[in-house]
């Protein structure tokens, strides 16, 4: 069923999606009235089950802790209920990370814009260049396309976010790793209601409940978000469900199932403002937007299964398979005109979606030379089946009046297939007592297929093929000088394909996909320290640098709708510093900096106008890459229990971004203040009330959030909000 069919038959579907997650949750409440007493009496629940040997779960897919692996990782423990965040957006959690900048776009048509280091700064919605998984499973998809609205932070146990070489071996488009954990069930079972609201007529309901049934544990949440928006034309909609269930089936065998779903029915586009804009109004939205209804629907549900076995002391079997099926409806602001042309394929997008795949890996651990070491061995394959139509944005009745913001004649109708094949290993060695060794390799093999449906007089068949292959091997070498302090240095290749949004529109104004664009290689290097100062408390510091081959840029971006160029060389290297931990009795602190140098290596022509058959303006060599701050970080500093007051303070500050190729326009630095204070009341032995408050952008600073890079009517500007507040509840029993 389309997006824009609508009908009766599509509301008892989206009711009965809803309906069924509900029930979950009530059946699982339900349980937890008959368990909880029992549980509270018993002296040793966990005897009932067996479990698999306890082992650290991470980015690096082995039993390494964070701190002796020779590489950045910053693992990020989420307590929805210990702050008064409303846990809208994945930004939230990763306050104090180095090397990573999530900023909320204030677009929810467009999701969060995430960088690491550099690399995906150029995404003009959703995130590039950037590998994304929920509880081992990919975000993000084949050709590399990644988003986090999927992300269900009520679930969450823990967010990681792996920088540097090692990231390579997860693949196409991995500059970096952002992995998000699901909670498992609590031995006694909970559950907590939530509600928070505030400015921009911002509202969002939350439930959660988690424990444990016989051999299952689960954790199911649900939320719904609805805003007004700050800025004109930016009302939004969405449901976020996601569950999962962990079932011992004995004999350290264990299944995990994670099912999934996203609903957004509205989220209007306002897009950017140009530089006068954002002066007289930054709250205004641009013209077009309102003419054209510019605006995104989207529903996405997810089935992941993973299958985990302990063949004996020193064998581990891992086996995931995951389907999803994402549909999206997104009308743009194409002028009528450019949409009449019959080389075009109009100004509404409808890519339906059906994505899948599986990862088999096998963990072997022993000794060589009585010493121990760890090998990984794995095979994944994806494939990513997309129906992909294009329709005009207006339809013109018999009397000449032409009405804007609606499905009209269809322009475009393909298949976009992606599938790809990748092996992988990794050997972790500690050869000496103060030194460990870890090597990996991956291969990839990266196959695009375009059947074009849509052939007129005018629009010949536009079918095509490519495969993109690339083996990036990785290797880090870490020295221990003393029980708390690690040096180490890591060196790694990495490979980036277009997506199909990138491949989707050629420059030139031609029909068909822009199959000339060439894969992005890299080379990075990263030198690091790690120091326990007390524990509890950690400090890091990190020296990078990646060099880029074929840098894929924004050619054009006109009203929405981007085209890309490969450029040459470009380099981004700089210095990322984190303290976190435990600064003493209730006090908790995160901070992180990160001082980038982002620039390309060649010279080359872009272009400035659409359509743009032959580039003319030049770009030197040593300009700054766009979309990229020089200097960033944030600070978040905790005070409180788990009972009584409980204080939050964030800092963030970002350096000023230049938005296109050549360098003429930029976003000014900015600072902001967030504070937040809430009181937990105990309502009895297993009842808790938290009642919270916050104020975002303290001093009512105006700045710019995001940037649009290389908009070609130089909308480059997304303004953030003003000065806002939100009020919540928590009811935890």
């Amino acid at each position: 069923m389309r997006l824009h069919q609508g009908g009766q038959k599509e509301l008892v579907t989206l009711r009965l999606d809803r309906a069924i997650a509900l029930a979950l949750c009530f059946a699982a409440l339900a349980s937890q009235q008959v368990l909880a007493q029992d549980a509270a009496q018993a002296p040793t629940p966990d005897t009932k089950t067996t479990t698999l040997p306890v082992v650290k779960v991470n980015a690096s897919r082995m039993a390494i802790s964070p701190f002796d692996l020779p590489a950045a990782l910053t693992v990020v423990n989420v307590e929805p209920t210990s702050a008064a965040q409303p846990g809208i957006n994945l930004s939230e959690t990763l306050t104090g990370v180095p090397g990573i900048i999530a900023r909320d776009r204030q677009n929810y048509a467009q999701d969060e814009q995430i960088s690491i280091r550099g690399f995906g700064g150029r995404a003009t919605f959703g995130v590039r260049s950037i590998r994304l998984y929920v509880d081992g499973i990919p975000a993000t998809l084949p050709d590399g396309q990644g988003q986090v609205s999927q992300f269900n932070i009520d679930s969450a146990d823990r967010v990681e976010v792996l920088r540097g070489p090692f990231s390579v071996l997860y693949g196409n488009a991995a500059g970096g790793v952002v992995q998000m954990w699901s909670a498992d069930g609590t031995t006694v079972p909970q559950t907590t209601l939530g509600f928070s609201g505030g400015s921009n007529d911002t509202f969002r309901y939350s439930a959660d409940t988690r424990g444990i049934v016989g051999p299952v544990d689960y954790n199911i949440a649900a939320s719904e978000f609805i805003s007004g928006g700050y800025r004109q034309h930016s009302r939004v909609h969405r449901e976020s469900d996601n569950a999962k269930f962990g079932i011992d089936l004995g004999k350290q065998r264990k299944l995990t199932v994670v099912l999934n779903r996203f609903y957004q029915p509205i989220a209007q586009d306002e897009l950017g403002l140009t530089r006068a804009q954002v002066d007289a109004d930054p709250r205004q939205a641009t013209a077009v937007a309102s003419q054209f209804n510019t605006r995104k629907s989207t529903k996405q549900t997810q089935l992941g299964l993973i299958y985990e076995q302990q063949v004996d002391e020193d064998d581990q079997l891992r086996a995931m398979v995951y389907h999803g099926q994402r549909s999206i409806l997104q009308f743009q602001a194409i002028p009528v005109a450019t949409q009449k042309n019959p080389l075009q394929s109009g100004g509404v997008v409808q890519p339906d979606t059906d994505y899948g795949g599986t990862d088999l890996r096998w963990t072997h651990s022993g000794d060589l030379l009585n010493r121990d070491y760890e090998f990984v061995l794995g095979l994944s394959a994806d494939y990513q089946h997309q129906r992909r139509f294009g329709f005009n944005n207006f339809v013109t009745n018999s009397a000449g009046i032409t009405q804007l913001g609606v499905i009209g004649a269809l322009r475009r109708n393909e298949n976009d297939d992606v599938d790809n094949v990748d092996e992988y290993a990794q050997w972790y060695w500690h050869f000496a007592d103060r030194w460990s060794l870890l090597l990996g390799a991956r291969r990839d093999d990266v196959h695009f297929h375009e059947q074009d449906f849509y052939i007129t007089a005018t629009n010949p068949d536009d079918s095509g093929r490519v495969t993109y292959s690339a083996t990036t091997p990785v290797a880090g070498v870490q020295f221990r000088p003393s029980d708390t302090v690690r040096l180490y240095a890591s060196y790694g290749k990495g490979f980036e394909t277009p997506s199909y949004n990138e491949l989707g529109y050629r420059s030139d104004g031609q029909p068909g996909l822009a199959f000339n664009l060439r894969p992005q290689y890299s080379r990075n290097l990263e030198l690091g320290a790690k120091w326990q100062i007390m524990p509890g408390l950690e400090f890091d510091a990190a020296a990078f640098r990646a060099d880029t081959r074929n840098e894929l840029t924004v050619d054009t971006n006109e009203n929405g709708r981007a085209t890309y160029e490969n450029v040459g060389d470009a380099r981004r290297q700089g210095l990322e510093f984190s303290l976190t931990g435990q600064l003493g009795n209730d006090w908790q602190l995160s901070a992180g900096f990160t001082h980038l140098q982002a620039e390309f290596r060649s010279a080359f022509f872009t272009c400035t106008t659409t359509p743009c058959a032959v580039p003319t303006t030049a770009v030197a060599a040593g300009t700054p890459i766009p979309g990229v701050p020089d200097n960033y970080g944030s600070l978040r500093l905790e005070h409180g229990t788990d009972l009584g007051w409980h204080e939050g303070l964030t800092l963030q500050g970002v350096g000023s971004v230049t938005v296109n190729d050549t360098d003429t326009q930029h976003a000014a630095g900015y600072g902001l203040i967030d504070i937040d204070t809430s009181y937990t009341f105990s309502l009895g032995e297993t009842t808790r009330l938290q009642l919270s408050a916050s104020i975002d952008n303290l001093a009512d600073r105006r700045y710019i959030g995001t940037v649009i890079v290389n908009d070609s009517n130089g909308r480059y500007f997304e303004p953030g909000p003003d000065r806002t507040y939100m009020l919540g509840a928590r009811l935890t029993f």
